[in-house]
């Protein structure tokens, strides 16, 4: 595979698929435009090669239909001032109306395409769509990491009709972190796992749990764990069908002499909202009638020491529902735990890393993931189809 810096872009129509999948609020302006950010050194780079900048994306599930709430015009207005430069765009991504726009770009312009799922054939990964993707293409560069492990149109079906393609800066940052931090981890290597399901996580932790010194398990997930000793969980969130999966990665950790932590408290309410009223308990004095919503303060302490002494530290997915502050305190105080850690802090996944920013400790992780998904896949050791097309570029 070959990286933006080793091909030839002067000139050339480069066409590149970004993941401008940003949070935005109910009158459509931007949130968060950290996906934005983190390809800005792709784009400068190409538009001083002297490129012709032409740029795909998609933003939300509109499911093949047009919906004007998940219009990339916002990404259009953003992407201008953060550049410093007009961002010319169309209202649709393939078509007359956007091959008129690009045959009057000239080297050194941009133009972002409208969302791409507004075609049902992009996640489709329809031959015909990806072939008129490619007709605006001389050189063709993934830099959405985020969508690196979909088999679509724009990242897969494409590259079988770009003779020249490549991977931008983005991506070559999060492998190089990722797979870094997986197959040659200065240790002790620490994983944090958290989040609602273990079914979402089942095979990022069957692989981690032969590859880390300790793991940490927290969030939702915890109590398919603790239910799978026995423990009563009362109505917090449980997958009964991975009980026994849940018991061989535990069997597999004491095989193995890894380290496997979970919550020894937690905090419980009757239902999962900012009104109800909590308590801490021990996990083993869970109320029938209550679920368990975040870890508690004995936890909190026992996962801060567990990361010590720990010199790698990969994590994906919250301890607790941090949406609602009652619940919020165990991923907060394990945000500034990993931050204040002397540790490369790796960290992956939507939730984990809107935690992390809220917090206010961003500048202190390591490296922040834009691709919760694509992570996961790296972090089970799974090829990401999106790199793999980029491999076989040009491969009919």
């Amino acid at each position: 595979m070959k990286y933006i810096d080793e091909i030839d872009l002067k000139g050339k129509r480069v066409l590149f698929r970004f993941d401008f999948n940003v949070p935005m609020d109910s009158e459509q302006n931007i949130t968060d435009d950290t996906r934005i950010r983190a390809v800005l050194p792709t784009i400068n780079y190409a538009l001083d090669e002297g490129a012709l900048v032409i740029i795909i994306s998609h933003l939300g599930r509109p499911k093949g239909k047009v919906v004007p709430e998940m219009s990339l015009a916002p990404v259009v207005k953003r992407l201008s001032r953060l550049l410093g430069k007009e961002v010319h765009t169309a209202s649709d991504c393939i078509g007359p109306e956007v091959k008129k726009l690009i045959e009057n770009l000239k080297p050194g312009c941009v133009a972002l395409l409208e969302n791409l799922r507004f075609h049902k054939e992009e996640e489709a990964n329809d031959d015909g769509f990806a072939k008129k993707l490619a007709e605006f293409a001389d050189v063709y560069i993934d830099d959405a990491f985020g969508n690196a492990h979909r088999r679509h149109a724009s990242n897969v079906g494409i590259a079988k009709f770009v003779k020249v393609c490549g991977a931008g800066f983005l991506i070559k940052k999060e492998l190089t972190y990722l797979q870094k931090a997986i197959d040659k981890p200065v240790r002790p290597f620490v994983a944090i796992t958290g989040g609602s399901k273990v079914s979402g996580k089942l095979e990022a932790l069957t692989h981690l749990i032969k590859k880390v010194d300790k793991m940490i398990i927290g969030g939702g997930m915890a109590f398919t764990f603790l239910k799978a000793q026995g423990y009563e969980i009362g109505k917090s969130i449980v997958e009964d069908d991975l009980l026994e999966k849940a018991r061989e990665i535990m069997d597999t950790a004491r095989t193995l002499g890894v380290k496997m932590y979970l919550p020894v408290d937690c905090v419980i309410a009757e239902s999962k909202t900012a009104e109800a009223e909590t308590k801490i308990v021990p996990v083993q004095e869970i109320n029938a009638k209550w679920m368990g919503l975040d870890i508690g303060p004995a936890t909190i302490t026992l996962y801060t020491e567990a990361l010590s002494n720990a010199k790698t530290i990969v994590w994906n997915g919250p301890m607790g529902v941090f949406e609602i502050d009652a619940f919020s305190r165990g991923t907060t105080a394990l945000t500034h735990s990993v931050a204040n850690s002397y540790a490369l802090t790796i960290v992956g996944g939507g939730d984990t890393d809107v935690a992390v920013s809220k917090t206010g400790e961003s500048d202190k992780i390591t490296y922040i993931s834009t691709g919760g998904g694509a992570s996961l896949e790296l972090l089970a050791g799974k090829i990401l189809p999106g790199i793999e097309a980029l491999e076989r570029c040009g491969d009919m």
